[in-house]
Formats: C-alpha cells, structure tokens, sequence
C-alpha cells in the first residue's frame, strides 16, 4: 500500500507538471501570434495600455469624437501640409482626457517615402528633456536623491565657473539655472566632441548670471543629469527610463538613441524645409537626457495623458507637480513667430515649459534637431492638448497650436497658419538642440 500510495502521488505530480508545461506553451504561443500581428499592424485597430482599458486609435474619421470639429481641424492641417517647408508630419489630440484624434499627413520621404501614419517613429529632440525631468522627479520621490542635492554629491563630469556645480541643485540643473549662456558649446557636440568632455570645460567659461539665478537654455549641461541617474541606479539612463515610465506606461514604440529610430519598420528620414532630405546627424543623441527620444504619435500621446495626471499609477501628482511648477520666468518662447505675443508669463519648471494663452495656463514643451521638429502643449485643467511630430524644419506646426487652442476653446477663428508668408525665415523656436 505505501509503494501504490507513492506512486498515485508521482503519477498526479507529473500529470500537473504537464497541465503547467501546457498552459505555459499555450500562453506563449498566444502571445507570439498577438507580437506578429501587432508588429505587422503597429498601433491600429484595438490595444491596451497597462493602466487603461482597451481602446481603438482614431485614425478614421468615423472615430473622430468630442467637442473639438476633427474634419475642420484636419482641413486645416490638410493646407498646412501644402506649404513647401512640410515634408511628413504626425498629429494627435487628447481631448477632456481622451485620446480623440491621430492621424498622419505627408510622407517619411521625399524619395520614395511611405505615408506618415500612427506607426511612423520620428525624434523628439528637446521634447525629451521633459523625460529627464519627470524620471529625476520620480527617483527623488521614491528617495535615491533629493532635488535639493547638490550636483558636487554625485560623479559627474559637470564643472562651471567658479566650481558653482559644488552648490548648483539638481532642481536648479533642471529648471536651467546654471548661469551659463545658452547653449553653450552646443557647436563643439555638433562638431563631434565627447559631452563628458565638454562638460569638464564649461568652468572656464564667463557666466551671464549667478547660478540659480536666472534661465538659460542648455543640452550640454543638461545632460548632466544623465550622469545623476546612472549614478544613483548603477543602470544606464536610458535602460532606467524604460524600466521606470516607457515599460510601465506601455510607450511600446518609444527609445532612446540613434538606434531605435533607424532600426524601426517606419522610420521618418531628416529634411530642411523642402530642399530634400538631409543626413541624419546622431550629435544630439549623444545626450541623452536633453535630446534622445524616439517615439510614434500614439507614444508622445501617451505620454502628455501621463503628464496631465492620468496615469497616477506610473506619475503621482507630487511627482507631476515637482515637473510643472514654473521655478523661473523666461524670455518670449518661439521667439519671433506670431504664436509668441499671445503666450504670456512664460516660465520653466524642470524641464517643463509653462504659459497663460488667452486666460488659460498651458504646459509643454517643444524640440527641434536638424530635419525634425516636435512639441506637445496642454492645459492641465480640461486635460486638453495636441502633440505633433515632423520631418522637417518648418515652424509652422509651432503656429498651429494658437488655432488649436482657439478650436478647443471655442474662440473665433484666427489665421495664425498665415501660409502666405510662412516659408519666410521667423527665427528663436526656444527649444531647438541644434
């Protein structure tokens, strides 16, 4: 009896070591068969985000929903895409938290390219110092440093005028408060000098200001908090970024460097305002934190939604709160386009812009590396916003989120397309890496 008892229970242990085996092959195989499809069909039809229910892409007009008139809007970017400095440009609108609008216009290339649709993977260029930020915010919250800390605490390359990075803090770094002059030795990473290196130079230069005392635009010594955050997780930045908000946010068509835009199916190539495509410079890429995202339209979505307090899962709203605080005023954003006379009390947080519009207080940030442009701009309150991404060096798509926000408020109508004359040279976008 005590053998034959042995044995049913060896025999009932297989046979659920095999159930197990079974279920598990099951899984995988589904899981295969859902990889294949998504990769062959990217971000169309229905998916799911962690955190959020399952939801379709609106690229069709037929699921356009909301407040907002879609078909106006998009015979607007419709004209906007006949002017010669647009090459391919991708667009979408979250609206009263919902993601409303998606859709793609032109094409990847002015040789052969495919047409730009929720797939399509552009640079964000200095939009992606809004991911430094929040992840910085997000380590501070969770205790591996304080936004207090001086950068002299961590093992960094970052030296300025009179060892001031011995008091700087890792707040003052992000708000752009070094004191330096703005982008300073950005000429030297385009010229193919290591950061690091240029980093341990910045002291011998004069400074405009005392540190932490007013803003001014850097990449260079931005980046520094690269450094911070491999410092303090051991991890590469950007292995840290996609752990801690791309994995968790579910930005699944989101990277950081080089690689992760060419390396994509749809990829959109460089251009300079219709005079054809450019070569893609990787100068930029080099710091990471001021200048490496790559993404779709759906991901920069994504991660405006997050941004609006959406997703308090991945983003508390201290975390949130930390990143949008204005911490000092600026001069005029988008410098001399007609966009700027209406965007009033500009001010920066931690890599995060800030400004009222018409009796509205509006967040974002924008970016631009040779032959792409992006921005992102919402308001906070009503949760409404649109993120565009482009390939090229055109300013318009700048201008057209006056007559977003105009739509979304239901103001009347203002021309700020201006077409006629906006192929002429309109200068200062305010965020431009290079």
């Amino acid at each position: 009896m005590h053998e034959v008892g042995e044995s049913s229970v060896w025999e009932k242990r297989r046979r659920r070591k095999w159930l197990i085996v079974a279920a598990l092959s099951g899984l995988v195989f589904v899981a295969s068969i859902l990889l294949l499809w998504f990769d062959h069909a990217g971000p169309k039809g229905n998916f799911s985000i962690p955190g959020q229910a399952t939801f379709k892409v609106p690229e069709a007009p037929a699921d356009w929903r909301g407040d907002i008139d879609y078909k106006a809007l998009d015979a607007r970017f419709n004209a906007m895409m006949t002017d010669r400095s647009m090459e391919g440009l991708a667009v979408a609108v979250v609206e009263k938290g919902r993601l409303s609008f998606v859709k793609g216009y032109g094409f990847t290339s002015a040789q052969g390219g495919e047409p730009v649709d929720a797939r399509t993977v552009f640079r964000w260029a200095s939009l992606s110092k809004t991911v430094a930020s929040t992840l910085s915010a997000r380590l501070a919250a969770d205790g591996l440093f304080s936004l207090q800390d001086p950068i002299e605490t961590f093992h960094t390359s970052l030296r300025l005028p009179g060892e001031a990075q011995r008091d700087l803090t890792v707040e003052q770094l992000l708000s752009q408060r070094t004191g330096l002059g703005r982008n300073a030795y950005d000429g030297q990473l385009e010229d193919g000098v290591d950061p690091a290196k240029i980093r341990a130079s910045l002291g011998a230069l004069k400074p405009v200001c005392p540190p932490g005392t007013c803003h001014t635009y850097q990449n260079i010594a931005y980046d520094t908090i690269s450094e911070v955050i491999r410092d303090k997780t051991g991890q590469p930045y950007a292995e840290t970024v996609q752990r801690r908000l791309f994995g968790p946010l579910g930005m699944t068509g989101a990277s950081i460097g080089a690689a992760g835009l060419t390396s994509a199916k749809h990829w959109a190539k460089p251009h300079n305002r219709g005079r054809g495509t450019l070569e893609l410079s990787d100068a930029y890429y080099h710091v990471p934190a001021a200048a490496g995202v790559n993404s779709t339209i759906v991901d920069l979505a994504i991660w405006m939604r997050a941004q609006m307090g959406l997703r308090q899962d991945v983003l508390s709203p201290s975390v949130l709160d930390d990143v949008q605080r204005s911490r000092v005023a600026t001069g005029r954003p988008y410098g001399r386009l007609n966009i700027a006379r209406e965007l009033k009390s500009p001010g920066y947080g931690l890599g995060m812009r800030s400004f009222d519009y018409k009796g509205h207080h509006l967040i974002g940030h924008s970016g631009g590396v040779s032959g792409y442009r992006s921005t992102m701009m919402f308001d906070p309150e009503t949760k409404t916003g649109i993120v565009m991404l482009w390939n090229s060096d055109a300013n318009l798509p700048f201008r057209f989120q006056a007559e977003f926000f105009d739509r979304a408020y239901k103001l009347p109508f203002t021309d700020w397309l201006e077409l006629d004359s906006a192929t002429s040279p309109a200068g200062g976008e305010a965020e431009v890496s290079g």
